[in-house]
């Protein structure tokens, strides 16, 4: 998803009125002005008109440095890509007659899944006459949720769906 550039200079479309509302370099606003006024004034100081928002009835433009100002618009733009948080789903599938040793594998699994920021649905699948026992897998899904309770909180608690038994684990806010 690239960005559009700002317009500046002539490359701003005149609009039905041909006026523009024009703030300078130091934020001050200088009031309407004819679009070609508003260069004039820019080229005064040796800096550039640029469009900033052309949605509102009358466009505002402002006199800027144009690489500076583009320099720090795609600083705020990678800025925001970065507080963007890329949380997805991972599952952790296991049985209700887990070993010990199967267990803290799987365990393991739902911290580094939980520590890089990722929700986490935990399913236990049931097999043939299995489905009896729902409450064996009920402990241990409570069992899981009591062992990774300092990093993680439940956001769905254990239910049945079918043949499976299913937690979601999210990562506690900071």
């Amino acid at each position: 998803m690239r960005q559009e550039l700002p317009r500046i200079n002539e490359r701003i479309a005149k609009s039905s009125s041909d006026l523009v509302r024009v703030i300078d370099n130091r934020g001050e606003q200088l009031g309407l002005l004819t679009l070609k006024a508003a260069i004039e004034e820019a080229q005064k100081v040796n800096l550039d008109l640029v469009l900033i928002n052309e949605k509102s009835e009358v466009p505002v433009c402002k006199i800027v440095n144009y690489s500076k100002y583009k320099f720090d618009q795609d600083k705020k733009a990678k800025d925001l890509k970065k507080k963007q948080q890329n949380t997805s789903l991972k599952e952790v599938k296991m049985r209700y007659k887990i070993e010990e040793h199967d267990y803290q594998v799987k365990q393991n699994q739902t911290i580094r899944f939980i520590s890089s920021g990722h929700k986490v649905k935990v399913t236990i699948n049931f097999r043939g006459r299995e489905i009896q026992h729902t409450n064996l897998a009920m402990v241990l899904l409570n069992r899981l949720a009591n062992d990774v309770k300092d990093i993680a909180e439940i956001q769905q608690n254990p239910s049945q769906e079918g043949r499976n038994m299913i937690m979601m684990l999210v990562p506690k806010k900071k």
